[in-house]
């Protein structure tokens, strides 16, 4: 039988970068949708700002929360990596090969760096889309600042 030890070392890699892709493809998929959304969306259709903000945000939460989690994603994979070096280790009765403990910390670290390469795009998408929120809103105010002041 498989220890958690023993599954962790052979699938923990799989795991934490399979979930930063997964997340890597939703932020994907949100942001191409909230571009072609703020592409057409045409403000002198709403009554009132409110409904327009709904429709204008919806979907930026989720690009947000994959830049804000995908480094402790990638983080906890290290963790977990530098902790499976250590048990082993620990476990190997004195012989310590520093090239091989080096090896081992180096390939737990690139969790961390994928999580940051999925993290950096995932907010620079999440602040160009609230710049055009942003400048959505201010054509709606506009919009509705000529109308009253005729």
């Amino acid at each position: 039988m498989m220890s958690l030890f023993d599954f962790l070392q052979q699938y923990i890699d799989y795991i934490i970068l399979g979930l930063l892709c997964f997340m890597s493809f939703i932020m994907l998929w949100a942001v191409v949708e909230r571009f072609i959304f703020l592409g057409k969306v045409n403000v002198s259709q709403y009554s009132n700002i409110h409904d327009l903000d709904i429709d204008l945000n919806r979907n930026l939460t989720v690009i947000s929360t994959v830049g804000a989690n995908a480094p402790y994603v990638g983080l906890l994979g290290t963790v977990i990596g530098i902790l499976l070096t250590f048990y082993e280790l620990g476990n190997s009765g004195g012989d310590i090969d520093a090239a091989s403990i080096m090896v081992h910390l180096s390939l737990a670290l690139k969790a961390t760096a994928v999580g940051i390469l999925v993290a950096i795009p995932s907010m620079i998408f999440y602040n160009a889309l609230g710049r055009k929120v942003e400048v959505n809103r201010l054509k709606w105010k506009a919009l509705n600042e000529n109308k009253h002041g005729e």
